[in-house]
């Protein structure tokens, strides 16, 4: 009777063990996540200053 039980406890254990690094996985995909929408938008931002940069630049090239 001894080891039946204890191989539904081990099984238990190693279910928890891995619900657990289930959850770390998931926080750390939705924190990436976040770091890529953030990585996302300043690459815009940075895309629309050099755009506005170069019409500049191309306006006073003309005007030269």
């Amino acid at each position: 009777m001894f080891w039946p039980m204890f191989a539904v406890a081990v099984g238990f254990v190693g279910l928890a063990v891995l619900a657990v690094f289930a959850i770390r996985v998931f926080l750390e995909a939705q924190r990436l996540g976040r770091q890529v929408a953030d990585s996302t938008r300043r690459i815009n931002r940075a895309a629309e200053d050099l755009e506005r940069a170069a019409m500049s630049a191309a306006r006073a090239a003309d005007s030269v």
